[in-house]
């Protein structure tokens, strides 16, 4: 379905929220108002996740999408999620017309919640000069100045929206929170600010992590079957080779074109890339012919996932991820 499509389909969710309102009070985000807590809504589990970290015990967080086998591109939003995003004081999403359904939950439940973008704090997104050295007063800028009317519901072209993959992203993200959360409880902010710091300095750990695969295996050839790892892979000093067209086709749900099929298999047959990556999210018969290449030529192949996997944290996820790349260029 078109990102129009969804939010034209969510736009009939408002009425239908009503119905369920009495049913979903125990659940949605906001309904406790009496326990003090900060109602935040998160595209997925991934900033839910994130934003506990920051918010602790003074945040009660939804995230919309949690099941690992979920696509967020195609995710068709209910009247629950509807209600949630009504009651949030804080929403996090992606952005880029990666979570284009939470754009239209926040446009068509007339929401006034502030809003985190992570994408607006890559260094590759377009409208973004860079933030190295941001300062708190500069996020809190960044994260005041979102326009509700400003969301973005499309992919952006040449731009890759999977920014939770990129963990120096992910800091200012977390920043960006702590800004937000501050000033929805000013008395708190000295806490929300420790705390992003603490998570920093994980991400720093991350990052170090990183720098050991670039040191050990720096410019090796990976194959990327759609590009949610890209970040990683790039942050671990990887030479990602995989035809454009091959990944775009398979994020976007379409049949790869002959001709690019062959020239992957070619590249794969060569044997210079060292390991292929695949996304436990999206795939199809395209996908596993180069599984099956790569497997029948001896080449690891690993799978990382879009969402947060059950019992984990950001930061033990990311980690997970990181060692099962170098486990799989050591090999």
């Amino acid at each position: 379905m078109t990102s129009l499509g969804r939010s034209l389909s969510v736009l009939g969710l408002a009425a239908a929220s009503v119905l369920v309102l009495a049913g979903c009070a125990g659940t949605a985000a906001g309904d406790d108002k009496g326990d003090g807590k900060i109602a935040v809504v998160a595209s997925t589990n991934v900033y839910g996740q994130i934003a506990e970290e920051i918010g602790g015990d003074l945040v009660a967080v939804t995230s919309i999408v949690t099941n690992e086998s979920q696509d967020p591109h195609s995710f068709e939003p209910s009247a629950r999620d509807q209600l949630a995003v009504s009651k949030a004081d804080l929403v996090i999403e992606n952005g880029g017309g990666y979570d284009a359904f939470i754009d239209a939950l926040i446009e068509s439940s007339g929401t006034d919640a502030p809003v985190v973008t992570a994408v607006e704090y890559s260094h590759d997104w377009p409208e973004n000069a860079g933030h190295d050295d941001e300062s708190a007063d500069d996020a809190e800028d960044r994260t005041h100045a979102h326009d509700h009317g400003d969301h973005d519901h499309e992919h952006v072209e040449g731009f890759n929206e999977h920014v939770w993959y990129d963990p120096h992203t992910i800091v200012h993200v977390a920043e960006a929170i702590a800004v937000e959360l501050g000033e929805l409880s000013p008395d708190d902010a000295e806490t929300f600010t420790a705390n992003a710091e603490a998570f920093s300095g994980e991400v720093d750990g991350l990052e170090a992590s990183l720098d050991e695969i670039g040191a050990a295996h720096g410019g090796v050839q990976v194959f990327v079957t759609e590009p949610v790892p890209v970040y990683l892979v790039q942050a671990a000093g990887l030479e990602n080779v995989t035809p454009e067209k091959f990944s775009e086709a398979v994020e976007e749900g379409q049949d790869v074109a002959p001709a690019t099929l062959l020239e992957s298999l070619d590249l794969v047959k060569a044997g210079e890339v060292s390991v292929v990556i695949t996304n436990t999210q999206t795939g199809g018969a395209e996908t596993q012919q180069i599984v099956d290449e790569a497997d029948g030529l001896g080449i690891p192949v690993i799978a990382f996932s879009e969402t947060l996997p059950e019992g984990q944290t950001y930061i033990s996820w990311m980690q997970a991820n990181i060692e099962a790349l170098s486990a799989a260029l050591d090999a």
